[in-house]
């Protein structure tokens, strides 16, 4: 729990839109000082300007690319005397299909659209101008239920594409639905890894193991205190976490369970909790 705390404070602190003064907790509770910190920490924003600030990822050299939903926007957030405050932020793309995921690898931004994944090459050195987008891969499927997508390259060198469910609750024929795909930084090579996940929009890797951690939002409309959300950990590919046949370690589905068993699926590691929605 601590652990999850610190990353909800370190995420806030980083890319926050002002909206109310920084000492005012604001009529809906949405400033900085609602935030109740322990002694000795400390919040504060990080940058200004950045609407629908979603996923982010930090350059070797400082450039902070964020990702938007809605908006359809990516940013990339400069801090040039390297305070620990943003100096500028510049739009280095808009009116993309919600471009929630970013990720950065030899000088080239990754952006996750709907149903595409694209590349500017060489981004750093053409922030004002930026380059028309390489097509990765868009061989994803369309729909914008749970279609944002989160992506970050694993140790393997991979870059990780969740797709999630186009639905609330379903068992779609297209296996690409409910997984986590892997696939070369050329976008050859795409396959899928994990299975049995409704919507994951947060992963990483053990520093040391590598395995893959990731996180799960569960389905609604099954009671007032089910299903939990879930934490997995996935250390190697073809794994099965149960969707949509079973919820947390052993709740069967209303309507799907009956169909496979739980004990045919790999348990979370942690039940977060009804409707906690874990992005990171």
């Amino acid at each position: 729990m601590a652990f999850f705390a610190l990353a909800v404070l370190i995420f806030s602190a980083y890319v926050v839109l002002r909206t109310v003064p920084i000492d005012d907790c604001g009529e809906n509770g949405t400033g900085l000082a609602c935030i109740e910190l322990p002694p000795g920490f400390s919040i504060d924003y990080y940058a200004e300007n950045v609407e629908g600030a979603r996923s982010m990822a930090l350059s070797p050299n400082g450039t902070l690319f964020v990702g938007s939903r809605g908006e359809g926007r990516v940013y990339a957030v400069l801090d040039k005397d390297r305070d620990n405050k943003a100096d500028d932020v510049i739009v280095l793309a808009e009116g993309l299909n919600m471009p929630n995921g970013v990720a950065f690898r030899n000088g080239s931004l990754y952006v996750a659209e709907i149903s595409r994944v694209i590349r500017y090459d060489d981004i750093e050195a053409r922030l004002e101008n930026p380059p028309e987008p390489v097509v990765v891969n868009d061989n994803f499927p369309s729909d914008r239920s749970h279609g944002w997508k989160y992506i970050k390259f694993g140790p393997d060198g991979k870059l990780y594409v969740p797709v999630g469910m186009p639905c609330n609750i379903c068992n779609p024929e297209d296996e690409r639905y409910g997984t986590i795909m892997q696939m070369e930084p050329d976008g050859s090579q795409l396959e899928i890894f994990a299975r049995g996940i409704r919507n994951t929009v947060g992963f990483a890797w053990h520093p040391e193991t590598e395995e893959l951690w990731f996180t799960d939002n569960g389905r609604d409309w099954l009671g007032d205190d089910l299903p939990p959300d879930e934490l997995n950990r996935a250390p190697e590919p073809g794994m099965n976490f149960g969707f949509p046949y079973c919820h947390g370690e052993d709740i069967p589905d209303p309507e799907f369970g009956e169909l496979r068993n739980c004990s045919e699926f790999t348990p979370p590691e942690v039940e977060l909790g009804l409707m906690w929605l874990p992005l990171g």
